[in-house]
């Protein structure tokens, strides 16, 4: 747990440039000709139509993921805040821990998303367009975290209150 909370501040700074980068690729995508087209290798006499607002539509859904990202590194951050407080086990960090979930379903439905447009538009460097069962698990698995700590949570409170 020692390293655990530059480790965060380190990937939400990371995370953070990472957005700006995005932000001045998707800029440039409108000043620049053929920008981020030619680059990657498209042929801007021959490429199809949607080719452009396909690659638009990735780079803002990256912004998106930016977000979602940073919703997560900062419940997490605060999640291990409190165990280094010593009382993790609280209301707070069950839906701190919610958070994470939905955020990682968003990220998720995302990709799935990426992947149809990628389809779309033809970009052949998108990674695997298969299906994967270990980040759905994941899922859920946070979401019932989530709620046993939430239990857990509301447990302690009652045996405080009968003290």
């Amino acid at each position: 747990m020692t390293l655990a909370r530059p480790a965060i501040q380190v990937l939400t700074v990371l995370n953070l440039l990472y957005g700006c980068a995005i932000l001045a690729f998707f800029i440039a995508s409108w000043v620049v000709p053929d920008w981020p087209a030619k680059p990657l290798g498209y042929d801007p006499a021959t490429m199809h139509d949607y080719v452009p607002m396909g690659l638009r539509t990735l780079q803002l859904m990256g912004l998106v993921l930016v977000g979602l990202v940073h919703l997560i590194l900062r419940r997490l951050l605060a999640i291990v805040d409190s165990v280094r407080d010593g009382d993790p086990f609280v209301v707070a960090n069950a839906r701190r821990l919610q958070t994470i979930a939905w955020c990682l379903l968003g990220i998720e439905l995302l990709r799935l998303a990426v992947t149809g447009i990628g389809a779309a538009v033809s970009i052949k460097s998108l990674g695997s367009n298969g299906f994967s069962l270990g980040p759905w698990l994941a899922i859920l698995l946070l979401f019932v975290l989530a709620g046993v700590f939430m239990r857990g949570a509301r447990m302690r409170a009652d045996l405080e209150g009968t003290v």
